[in-house]
């Protein structure tokens, strides 16, 4: 809840309460608890206190409760009890927040889409886990793909160039560097898992415009963007290539703003453990510089899991507004992460951190915040105050109807604009048509020569048959004279026999 220009948590095991400055909300938190401790409520009750102080919001709905921000809470007798118990009762009252949903998968809100040029050679190395010469290569491909004009938009394009510069790597080598098919090879399967697990969906046009999460509606409260995560958790390339992309946009896109009154927007990441899990080095790395850095443009990312023994030191050293609920501690493993949990609090020389950790009950937590100074205050046993919209999803057409009405159907149709696949294609396609008409200009001369042969034969048996017709003609005439001659003499001997018996 927002009161006197502070978020109000709940409070102390002395009945004081428990507040965290608005002016200190960027500087990142930690809210974590076993499973059923009440993380999501503190999520939620976060999430409406920032709203109410005009600070817009965005939050992974991962287990699809998160959506009932979208309608008021449903009054119950332990609902009551608690706002007497927190003496709220004259401020409180049940009520929806403006939600705005999304959905990466386009079922449950309007679509999320990034360009892969958006993402880049080095966040997308790091989200498929690609070794240092792979990342040289991809590198190589986004530099020739910009050389030539080729868009990169969605994984088809990416597809494309790759298949493109390894038909071509030998026209390539000597401008740009070395590129074996092995590592282009590598690129392409390491693109397998996250095509399958909704890739093609979330890369594309158009890109989603970071400042449509930064809006507040028309009283000035600060719009909660609800992220439908319940089958995205399920494929944690994607959800940790959304989660790692999102910083990085907003870093890049959002100028300095240093310390302000309130944050410019709150990010909550449930299930960050996905995030982190079996995370190569240098992303681990990427996402502790991104967390450090953000902080200055005005942004308040807070991680929400189980134990802080899920969140690497690095990036759990920045989260200075915590709030911890019960773990339990059955094993040596959860032992140990119940000692973890203990040493991120300030000493509070009342009790022993690790034993109040595991006697928590649903809806208590042990908090930290940051004073208006910065300083982090010693750990408290905090009674979380309730939500003031609805503890359960929303239902169907509430949600159709946020959705219908909240003036981001821009986002509802993909356009698929032409790019390096469309261009490649096409490319290929005036290829496969120059070499056809050469085959054909081929055969074609093939033809000809074959019919000018033929021509040229036929032309010399013609005058072949000529000459041996003249030649035939030539001996009847020589075979007529012959017998002509023959008769002629023949009549000369009679004439001369006849002279001589008559003389």
């Amino acid at each position: 809840m927002y009161k006197d220009g502070k978020i109000y948590m709940g409070l102390d095991d002395s009945g004081n309460e428990v507040t965290m400055q608005l002016n200190m909300s960027n500087r990142h938190g930690l809210i974590a608890g076993a499973s059923g401790t009440g993380k999501t409520i503190t999520m939620k009750t976060m999430a409406e206190s920032f709203s109410d102080a005009g600070v817009p919001v965005f939050m992974c709905d991962v287990k699809g409760d998160v959506s009932g921000l979208a309608s008021p809470g449903v009054p119950s007798e332990s609902m009551e009890k608690r706002i007497d118990k927190f003496g709220i009762r004259d401020s409180f009252e049940y009520k929806s927040y403006p939600v705005c949903f999304w959905d990466i998968y386009q079922e449950k809100g309007h679509s999320v889409r990034a360009t892969v040029s958006d993402m880049g050679p080095e966040l997308l190395s790091r989200i498929l886990g690609l070794t240092a010469v792979q990342e040289g290569v991809l590198n190589i491909v986004f530099r020739i793909a910009d050389d030539r004009g080729l868009l990169l938009i969605d994984l088809k394009d990416l597809r494309a160039v790759l298949n493109y510069v390894s038909e071509h790597r030998a026209e390539y080598v000597a401008s740009y560097g070395n590129m074996s098919t092995q590592s282009i090879g590598g690129i392409l399967r390491a693109l397998l898992p996250l095509e399958n697990q909704g890739g093609e969906l979330f890369f594309g046009e158009p890109p989603l415009d970071i400042f449509d999460w930064m809006r507040t509606d028309g009283n000035g409260k600060g719009i909660i963007n609800i992220l439908d995560s319940v089958k995205l958790v399920r494929n944690p390339t994607l959800y940790a290539g959304f989660m790692l992309w999102m910083m990085a946009e907003l870093f890049e896109s959002l100028p300095e703003a240093g310390d302000l009154e309130k944050p410019k927007l709150v990010f909550f990441f449930d299930e960050a453990h996905m995030l982190f899990s079996d995370a190569p080095k240098v992303l681990v790395q990427k996402i502790e510089q991104m967390v450090k850095l953000i902080r200055s443009k005005g942004v308040g990312i807070y991680f929400v899991t189980q134990s802080p023994g899920d969140i690497p030191d690095g990036v759990l050293a920045q989260l200075s507004n915590r709030v911890q609920h019960a773990l339990r501690a059955y094993t040596p493993g959860e032992q140990k992460a119940v000692k973890v949990a203990a040493q991120s609090f300030r000493v509070n020389p009342a009790f022993k951190t690790e034993d109040v950790i595991m006697q928590l009950g649903v809806g208590y937590a042990l908090t930290s915040f940051l004073d208006e100074e910065g300083v982090p205050g010693m750990a408290q046993q905090t009674a979380i105050i309730c939500p003031q919209s609805l503890m359960g999803p929303v239902d169907n057409v509430e949600r159709l109807k946020r959705i219908n009405c909240d003036g981001m159907e821009k986002y509802d149709d993909g356009v698929d604009n032409i790019s390096a696949y469309e261009v490649l294609i096409q490319q290929s396609e005036l290829e496969e048509e120059r070499v056809r008409l050469e085959k054909e200009k081929e055969e074609f001369r093939k033809k000809k020569e074959k019919e000018e042969a033929a021509a040229a034969k036929k032309k010399e048996k013609e005058k072949e048959a000529e000459e041996k017709k003249k030649e035939r003609a030539a001996e009847r005439r020589k075979a007529q004279i012959e017998r002509s001659l023959i008769s002629a003499g023949t009549q000369v001997l009679k004439r001369g026999l006849f002279k001589t018996l008559f003389k």
